[in-house]
């Protein structure tokens, strides 16, 4: 299995959330993870930023931010140029799709969940 640098977007210390699931299950896979979120924190290890960061080399940017919030960081993900960008249930972007497909950025509307859990990640 490839290593595949991704960033956690959205990311949460609340173990109920989806967000802290996937870094879990990231880094138990052996991906390596960068996480941002609103509250600093770490999970699994990652340490939790609370602002964007510098990015190199990301395969995978997986979203855990409502549309709204998204706006935030178009330049910043376009800027980073990963491979693909994981839009997870309630992320869904229509606006987002374009500006990522104009910049030849791979848009996957699904859950890094179940695709990690499948191997399909």
């Amino acid at each position: 299995m490839k290593n595949k640098k991704t960033l956690v977007l959205g990311a949460s210390t609340k173990p109920a959330r989806y967000s802290f699931l996937a870094i879990e299950k990231l880094v138990g896979k052996g991906h390596s993870v960068l996480a941002i979120g609103q509250n600093a924190g770490e999970v699994a290890g990652i340490k939790i930023q609370t602002k964007a960061i510098p990015l190199k080399n990301i395969d995978t940017v997986t979203l855990y931010l409502n549309p709204l919030r998204q706006r935030d960081y178009y330049n910043y993900i376009v800027e980073a140029q990963p491979k693909r960008v994981i839009f997870n249930p309630g992320t869904e972007n229509p606006e987002f799709y374009q500006l990522l497909k104009l910049n030849d950025i791979k848009v996957e509307i699904g859950c890094t969940l179940v695709m990690l859990a499948t191997n399909q990640y």
